[in-house]
């Protein structure tokens, strides 16, 4: 059997997982726990300005609109990228 053709993965290949568990990739979960965290512990009702319109809405979801926008802007620039 070849190399190429061997269903046995070698010694500190890590498998299938190896890619999985980065530390970029741990450390944007880290932070994305934490700011779902923070979200949600600010429940309180706020006024917001939204250009000339003034809303009353709870604070955790115009923080969460906010999140959603920025990885929506964040994940749109980096396809661009590459």
């Amino acid at each position: 059997m070849s190399p190429k053709t061997s269903t046995r993965s070698r010694a500190g290949d890590g498998g299938r997982t190896a890619g999985l568990f980065t530390p970029a990739r741990i450390g944007m979960a880290v932070l994305a726990v934490l700011g779902l965290v923070f979200i949600f512990e600010n429940t309180r009702h706020t006024k917001i300005r939204l250009i000339i319109p003034e809303v009353t809405m709870p604070l955790w979801s115009a923080l969460l609109i906010t999140a959603v926008i920025g990885a929506l802007c964040g994940a749109y620039f980096m396809r661009r990228r590459g």
